[in-house]
């Protein structure tokens, strides 16, 4: 394994699909843009590690699961991941791609937002692993999560033993859940992929930074590396919201080792990934190593049922009702 390489967080400008037959002319320039960046950082970097946005390749931009399913979903693998499953081995590099909509064969009527980690040590597709966001943004993301599909996959929350290090991945609002990346922690991650749409006014300026905030905060409460891909649509392209970009890697400590400024357009920013010092670090810590700290029998929360599963079909409304259900069970006397 390299002690030492660089990854590049990569953010999109693209208008908002409205058919299936518009992701392949944005999996071409999604190429064309690793193409470049190992062309233009061969002198001074080497960059093994790509991370693209939610939706760069398509978003939840109809009301209703159905509709999705109608006119978006694909299913996993397909000629768009081969794609890229040809560029990771002609180039020995790691793609996680931008989030598809995908169908699968065993949730019949179910949509999911889906990312891909495709490498050259990847099955006869390419595909490393592939996560499916967990804590989809309700109520205007109308897909379903894996929690809906009990069954649907063994592990929610993959982590892909690679040459480069051990990858995992959550999507967007997920990691304004703790927990979640504290399970990909707990799974071997080390370093954490932030596939992510993230609109204003949370984007990456103040004096609601949130991007900002959580990418370093999931970074040091788990010492594990960040990679954060954000969207950079402009609110003409991506209505109704605007898209601040402000693509970034954080280090183990918190720390902003590169960041692409505020702003919508499509830019590339690196900087390095040294799995051997993180290894070190977290071996040689007493301190502040809050994994081996955690007091998980003080925390009984988790063992209540909150946010019910999705029993029918899924909409804003049906998601409204649900939210409302999830505050009765957080409010229940316990």
């Amino acid at each position: 394994m390299p002690d030492r390489y660089y990854a590049a967080a990569c953010q999109t400008s693209f208008a908002c699909p409205q058919r299936r037959d518009e992701i392949g002319e944005r999996v071409t320039r999604m190429s064309a843009m690793v193409e470049a960046t190992l062309a233009g950082y061969e002198p001074f970097f080497d960059v093994r590690l790509f991370a693209f946005p939610e939706f760069a390749h398509a978003a939840p931009v109809y009301l209703t699961e159905a509709e999705l399913d109608r006119h978006l979903a694909v299913e996993i693998p397909n000629e768009h991941t081969d794609r890229y499953a040809r560029l990771a081995k002609k180039h020995g590099i790691w793609i996680q791609t931008g989030s598809f909509i995908e169908r699968h064969p065993r949730a019949p009527g179910r949509v999911f937002n889906t990312t891909c980690l495709i490498g050259p040590d990847g099955d006869s597709s390419g595909i490393v692993s592939t996560y499916r966001k967990v804590n989809p943004w309700i109520p205007w993301e109308v897909h379903a999560s894996p929690h809906d599909v009990p069954g649907l996959v063994d592990d929610a929350f993959p982590v892909a033993d690679t040459e480069i290090g051990r990858i995992g991945t959550a999507i967007c609002y997920d990691w304004l859940f703790p927990e979640t990346l504290r399970q990909l922690a707990f799974n071997g991650c080390e370093i954490a992929i932030r596939v992510s749409a993230y609109m204003d006014p949370w984007g990456a300026t103040p004096p609601m930074d949130w991007w900002t905030l959580f990418n370093r905060a999931r970074a040091a409460e788990n010492t594990m590396f960040v990679v954060a891909a954000n969207q950079g649509a402009t609110l003409e392209g991506y209505p109704p919201f605007s898209w601040p970009g402000g693509s970034m890697v954080v280090d183990y400590d918190g720390r902003i080792l590169a960041q692409a400024d505020a702003g919508p357009g499509e830019k590339v920013v690196v900087a390095p990934i040294d799995v051997a010092a993180l290894r070190a670090e977290r071996e040689r810590r007493i301190g502040h190593d809050m994994r081996a700290h955690l007091r998980t029998e003080m925390y009984p929360y988790l063992k209540r049922p909150i946010f019910p599963r999705a029993d029918g079909a899924i909409s804003i409304e049906s998601l409204r009702d649900r939210i409302m259900k999830g505050r009765e069970a957080f409010d229940a006397p316990r």
